[in-house]
């Protein structure tokens, strides 16, 4: 999943700039007017005709971390320095092709303070000039949405879009058209708020194997509350991979995994014990670990447990639900097809240190995020929607009752 970290270089967009007026100067030793110039006598034919517009406003704050950049008309580009102010930190960049355009290489950082100066010439060798020092957006006055799947990923039929945002979002109608989610499949997604804070995309059905899956993120200058701005403009495609939906009968504690229609594998399982229920219904795999440390501090059950090591595991839940190896179990007695021993988690024959040849690894070599694993027979109740990436519980009727748009 997708992090708020600017070094990262994902979280693109900003509050909208104004482009300015053409800041443009005399050659060298000149005013900074030709009309002026004309009037008074001056030589106006020695003023370039080329007008350099830098999009940040010299003296603003809130400019954007992406759209910021220089533009000229009725000339060419021949030099663009942008530095930190203060430091003096070059902002590596480039003038396009026809020298027209000029662009930082990367996304600019928020909240802090740039300058620019840029020079061109008209058609006649005459030398125009513009400066602009000017600060971005600041965290404050800017918000992200962090995201699930990311860019290039290949995924489960089960897997939504899925956004968390770092600030409330109070004006929910705008922000979710500037996110659009398609699938070449043709299905239609749609969007539903979990909160102020959480926005999810997915069809009425699963997504169709081998599906590529479009969402376009256009927050760039989005207000998202009062006085607080997107920064956000990136488009992110991934694959929906083979169909994989495994079921896990908690009367007969067995877990079938159907691929692509067919059954591929019947796996005797451990679910939670009368003590600990498993929750019923759809659920989706949103992390995978070799090994992760399992604490029953965590969720809430006290000094219980606490595994350093737990094998093959793989969040079905945000509360703490897994999918995992099991190598703690009574080895005379093994529970695995007979009978729920866990803390509400779905357990599966396993050994110490994550290798061999079990049933464990097996299910996790052969399992994507985005995979669904559904619960069935649990005296349980049925998960709720918004406790992992499960709105596949929800009726779709409700589902697009809670869009915006």
């Amino acid at each position: 999943m997708t992090t708020p970290d600017i070094a990262a270089r994902r979280k693109l967009g900003a509050c909208a700039a104004l482009m300015v007026g053409a800041l443009t100067l005399t050659a060298c030793g000149g005013s900074a007017n030709a009309k002026d110039d004309a009037k008074g006598g001056g030589d106006s034919a020695k003023t370039s005709v080329a007008k350099i517009a830098i999009s940040a406003k010299d003296g603003s704050t809130g400019a954007s971390i992406n759209k910021t950049g220089v533009k000229v008309s009725d000339g060419k580009l021949t030099d663009v320095k942008m530095t930190v102010a203060g430091s003096g930190q070059a902002v590596p960049g480039s003038i396009s092709s026809d020298g027209k355009v000029w662009k930082p290489k990367e996304q600019l950082e928020r909240g802090t303070k740039y300058q620019i100066s840029a020079t061109a010439q008209d058609t006649k060798g005459r030398t125009a000039a513009a400066n602009s020092i000017f600060t971005t957006v600041t965290s404050a006055n800017s918000f992200i949405g962090t995201y699930t799947p990311d860019n290039g990923a290949t995924v489960g039929v089960g897997m939504p879009v899925s956004f968390n945002f770092d600030k409330a979002i109070t004006n929910r109608k705008d922000v979710q058209s500037h996110i659009t989610v398609t699938s070449s499949s043709g299905q239609k997604v749609v969007g539903h708020w979990f909160g102020s804070q959480r926005l999810d995309f997915r069809p009425e059905e699963y997504w169709k194997a081998g599906s590529k899956v479009t969402m376009k993120i256009d927050l760039d200058g989005v207000e998202g509350t009062n006085g607080v701005y997107g920064v956000q403009k990136k488009t992110v495609t991934f694959t929906v991979g083979r169909s994989q939906v495994s079921t896990v009968d908690v009367n007969t504690q067995t877990m079938t995994v159907v691929r692509d229609g067919k059954t591929v594998k019947t796996v005797p399982i451990s679910a939670g014990s009368p003590e600990h229920t498993t929750y019923n219904g759809q659920m989706v795999i949103s992390e995978k670990f070799v090994q992760t440390r399992m604490n029953s501090r965590t969720v809430g059950l006290g000094g219980e447990y606490d595994i350093p090591d737990v094998p093959h595991a793989m969040r079905l839940t945000t509360s703490g639900t897994f999918i995992h190896g099991n190598y703690w179990y009574n080895k005379g007695n093994p529970p695995f097809g007979r009978q729920g021993t866990s803390h509400g988690c779905v357990g599966l024959a396993d050994v110490q240190g994550a290798g061999g040849s079990t049933p464990a690894k097996w299910f996790y070599d052969n399992s994507l995020i985005g995979d669904v694993v559904v619960v069935k027979n649990s005296p349980d109740k049925t998960v709720a929607p918004d406790n992992g990436l499960n709105g596949w519980n929800m009726a779709w009727s409700q589902w697009i009752a809670g869009s915006a748009s």
